[in-house]
């Protein structure tokens, strides 16, 4: 048995068919979307994922304003970009490309983001939502991979799944969206014992470890749905997964690739978030 691949360009492209729709629903009430998107430095892999949410903005017809600043920005200065940002009613979403140079504190720059324009859905009143189920801005890569999974068709409730990795951004709101849908949850991390028992009775396996290859064959149960979040760049200069995907295409029954899975999805629901922060924010949400 071979896998089938889950492909999260033509699922993202769905996605996004989805946002321009509703979109142009509300250009005709005269209200246009619009996320302000800040980059600081040069690091060149912020810059690529800066240039492809300006694209899928694009595609979608909302507005983008990318503000570009150089590395020397001082956390005061920034903030007070931010504090501009929020106040301004034209812009329905914020997003700061992370990493930030390490003189500026990531957690307050998020802090600063008002709740209701965190289309990242990393600020704790967002997360606090989510975890007791009030309506929220999802965080896109995890609220991507449950999309991803349910496009297989596969019934999540009652599933036993297996999240790998428990960072705020993915592992730990990967289980909690996981879980609202009823799947039987299991985090492992880098202290878990017998990991790869554990994983090997996944129905749902998401990785999320940020480790080439850490995923092996004999940790796979046959039939498993397995997500991979990992972009690792290999020695070869390809981008690789944390799962190796040669020996796990012959156990699962649906499996993503890396590049052209969760990377997708994950701009796609940024649109989404966007999209309907311009609605809530306009009283029509």
């Amino acid at each position: 048995m071979q896998a089938k691949l889950i492909d999260g360009k033509a699922l993202a492209a769905q996605v996004k068919a989805e946002a321009a729709a509703e979109t142009a629903a509300l250009k005709k009430q005269g209200i246009t979307p619009c996320l302000a998107v800040i980059l600081v430095g040069e690091d060149p892999a912020s810059q690529v994922y800066v240039r492809g949410k300006a694209r899928d903005c694009g595609e979608c017809g909302i507005e983008s304003r990318v503000i570009r600043l150089p590395e020397s920005t001082t956390q005061q200065e920034l903030l007070a970009l931010v504090g501009q940002l929020a106040a301004d009613r034209a812009v329905n979403g914020i997003l700061v490309q992370l990493p930030l140079p390490g003189h500026i504190d990531e957690k307050a720059v998020i802090d600063a983001i008002p709740p209701e324009k965190d289309v990242d859905g990393f600020s704790p009143v967002n997360v606090g939502r989510m975890q007791v189920g009030e309506p929220c801005y999802l965080p896109c890569t995890p609220a991507g991979c449950v999309r991803m999974i349910e496009s297989t068709g596969v019934d999540i409730d009652g599933k036993h799944a297996v999240v790998i990795g428990r960072s705020n951004i993915v592992g730990k709101p990967a289980a909690i969206l996981l879980l609202e849908k009823n799947a039987t949850v299991t985090i492992c991390h880098s202290h878990t014992k017998n990991l790869q028992e554990i994983c090997r009775s996944a129905d749902i396996l998401v990785a999320a470890v940020g480790r080439q290859g850490f995923v092996t064959g004999d940790m796979v149960k046959p039939g498993a749905v397995v997500i991979d979040v990992g972009i690792n760049r290999g020695p070869d200069g390809k981008l690789h997964g944390d799962v190796d995907f040669d020996a796990a295409v012959d156990k699962a029954a649906y499996i993503t690739p890396v590049p052209g899975g969760v990377g997708p999805m994950t701009r796609a629901m940024l649109m989404k978030n966007t999209v309907q922060a311009a609605a809530r924010q306009n009283g029509l949400a």
